[in-house]
């Protein structure tokens, strides 16, 4: 008979979880590699999950938590626009240095290798950030702030999948070389440059309105 599994002890099995999902996929990982891992008898992980498919949800469910809890706390509090904006990347920074795997996960569950799961998270996963980030850029437009002239939804996507491909290009070896080629060999090591550059783009995205961008011929 087995004992109750501690939370140290479960954080401990979803960890091992993560890591062996993001580094072989949902169809690549075994139980056993994954009890291996963590250091327990494969039935122990039988006991508290019926298949591999319910343990990947659990360790997809507990990186996903993570990242929402910190766009909510972010977006919970009352700052300017690019004062948000600015914490969130140096949240995403910060966790992609703390947790890489968690976003390699993210990025799977974006892929075809798993597609399975992936209609039925989207919503679940971008609806929190979707309504958030399109609350704040309207609110921002109401207080002038920003351009009027935009679809705030269309706005809040494309802010969010910035900050996705940011997330990305610090924990997805495709996506960290594509970093390297683009800015630079010790980009990942300067993160003060990645925020103030990001920031001066998101700035005249959001503030530069129609009749203020002249284009060819004019």
């Amino acid at each position: 008979m087995y004992r109750k599994l501690t939370p140290e002890e479960t954080d401990a099995i979803l960890e091992a979880g993560i890591d062996e999902f993001a580094l072989k996929g949902p169809d690549g990982a075994s139980m056993q590699g994954i009890a291996n891992r963590a250091g327990v008898s494969v039935g122990v992980l039988y006991k508290y999950y019926k298949n591999k498919e319910h343990f990947f949800e659990s360790c997809l469910r507990r990186c996903l938590v993570v990242l929402e809890d910190v766009i909510r706390d972010v977006l919970e509090e009352e700052d300017k626009i690019l004062v948000r904006a600015e914490k969130l990347i140096r949240a995403i920074q910060k966790i992609a240095k703390e947790h890489p795997r968690y976003n390699v996960l993210y990025q799977e569950l974006t892929s075809g290798s798993c597609r399975a799961y992936a209609a039925r998270y989207a919503r679940d996963i971008e609806t929190i950030s979707g309504l958030a980030y399109t609350s704040f850029l309207r609110q921002a437009q109401e207080e002038g702030l920003i351009r009027q002239d935009a679809d705030a939804r269309l706005l809040a996507f494309f802010f969010d999948s910035l900050l996705m491909m940011l997330q990305f290009s610090y924990s997805c070896d495709y996506y960290r070389e594509r970093f390297r080629i683009y800015c630079g060999e010790d980009i990942l090591d300067d993160d003060e440059k990645v925020v103030s550059e990001l920031l001066k783009f998101l700035e005249s995205a959001f503030t530069f309105e129609a009749d203020q961008i002249q284009h060819g011929g004019g």
